[in-house]
């Protein structure tokens, strides 16, 4: 016998998802049985993020203590977010002019999908400059945390920690309070990821039900060159930042193996929140830093999704025969670097982005409806970069405030190595 570890149930999970929705292609059935164990498993999830959030945030702040180191921390943190974002708009926008994956595409052939759902929730999601840091303050708590609102929570939780360290000795049982939530709730998703297997295989599965192989064919190229823009983002621009911190973009890639497969199958950045963060920890990065980069870039820096929103954008304009000089791309930037902003929390984000997106560079928002029908696929490989540029976030955050620890860094790469070479031993 030999001990599996994680990452490798997990692709066990979705190599049997796939040739389940391959073999029972357009049967309900699958749908009827699998959606509800996919459905648990991203409930779990759903289940033990924010209070992970709250009392991780509510630890590490009131550790800082001070109003202004945070202040600074929050500018650094908003301008890197900026820089990268904006760099993996022009990586998009790079290779959809260089490849053109939308040039010649018949659309005849191409099957649509309703996109009702995304127009309804783009139009409730609508939102200026202005309002995204007045939505950031909460009129109401308890609604923020039961919508689930990240950014109104992470406000929330830095004023209650510089609060808990505000009152000195009266806040240490408060702080030793939240100090037992967080181990708790890393007990806990320790637990919840022994169900992730099964989460994969049943959400891949529904999703290949549904869709079929077959509908890649036509969008085969649009395909291609993403994932491949995604790759040169990982291991170049990310590469480049990662060695830039002293780092290197593969060791983190293989600390975090086990939650880049999960987030892959899932296509769900929040189902490897926790464990990002705690490893983060784990691998040098201070519980303040870590607990607030990693949750604020879930809303700020999503590298993937506006890479994919910059190139979609394209490969809609190539399709319907648009042409797109320069300052019309330029233009498309600066309003994605706007809109890309603090809606991470909304279902279908990518999509979201691009309907309030493409109206105003004049491009078709009906073309979104034809590739609707393989955005799961797309969404699966954007969530890896989305996850890899938040640990990576919190390492440079980390080493740019001078308070990266080398030593428990390196302590923890080895301890892993070991722990990999274990797993492969035969057990009795």
């Amino acid at each position: 016998m030999k001990k599996f570890g994680l990452a490798l149930q997990i692709v066990i999970g979705l190599m049997l998802g796939i040739a389940v929705g391959a073999i029972f292609y357009g049967n309900p059935a699958v749908e009827t049985y699998l959606k509800p164990v996919g459905d648990i498993f991203i409930r779990l999830i759903k289940m033990i993020v924010v209070p992970i959030v709250i009392s991780s945030l509510i630890v590490g702040i009131a550790g800082v203590g001070d109003i202004k180191k945070l202040g600074k921390l929050g500018g650094k943190t908003i301008l890197y977010f900026e820089i990268v974002t904006t760099i993996a708009i022009i990586v998009g926008l790079l290779f959809a002019n260089i490849f053109k994956p939308g040039a010649g595409v018949d659309m005849s052939h191409l099957a649509k999908t309703d996109i009702k759902t995304y127009v309804d929730t783009a139009e409730k999601a609508s939102h200026s400059i202005a309002s995204t840091f007045v939505n950031i303050v909460p009129k109401n708590i308890f609604e923020s945390l039961m919508n689930g609102d990240m950014l109104a929570i992470i406000f929330f939780s830095v004023m209650f920690g510089l609060g808990v360290a505000a009152i000195g000795e009266r806040g240490k049982p408060v702080l030793s309070f939240f100090h037992g939530v967080a181990d708790t709730m890393f007990w806990v998703t320790n637990q919840v990821m022994k169900f992730a297997p099964f989460g994969v295989f049943a959400l891949i599965g529904v999703t290949v039900a549904k869709f079929g192989v077959g509908s890649l064919i036509p969008l085969g190229k649009l395909v291609i060159v993403v994932y491949a823009s995604m790759v040169f983002f990982i291991l170049v621009v990310l590469g480049a930042i990662a060695k830039m911190s002293g780092t290197s973009i593969w060791t983190i890639i293989k600390l975090l193996k086990d939650e880049i497969i999960l987030a892959y199958s899932t296509a769900s950045s929040e189902s490897v929140m926790p464990k990002v963060m705690e490893k983060m920890e784990k691998f040098g990065c201070p519980k303040a830093i870590t607990s607030f980069v990693v949750p604020t870039g879930y809303s700020f820096n999503l590298d993937g999704s506006t890479l994919y929103q910059a190139l979609a954008a394209l490969f809609i304009a190539q399709m319907y025969g648009i042409h797109m000089p320069i300052s019309s791309q330029i233009t498309l930037m600066l309003v994605l670097m706007v809109t890309s902003k603090g809606i991470a929390g909304v279902p279908g984000v990518s999509f979201v982005v691009l309907l309030a997106t493409l109206g105003s560079v004049g491009i078709p928002v009906e073309g979104l409806a034809f590739i609707a029908g393989i955005d799961r696929l797309l969404d699966m490989a954007r969530t890896v970069v989305n996850v890899l540029g938040n640990s990576l976030a919190a390492v440079v955050m980390s080493k740019w405030e001078g308070q990266y620890d080398k030593q428990k860094g390196l302590a923890y790469v080895a301890t892993v190595k070991e722990t990999s070479k274990q797993t492969l031993k035969p057990t009795a």
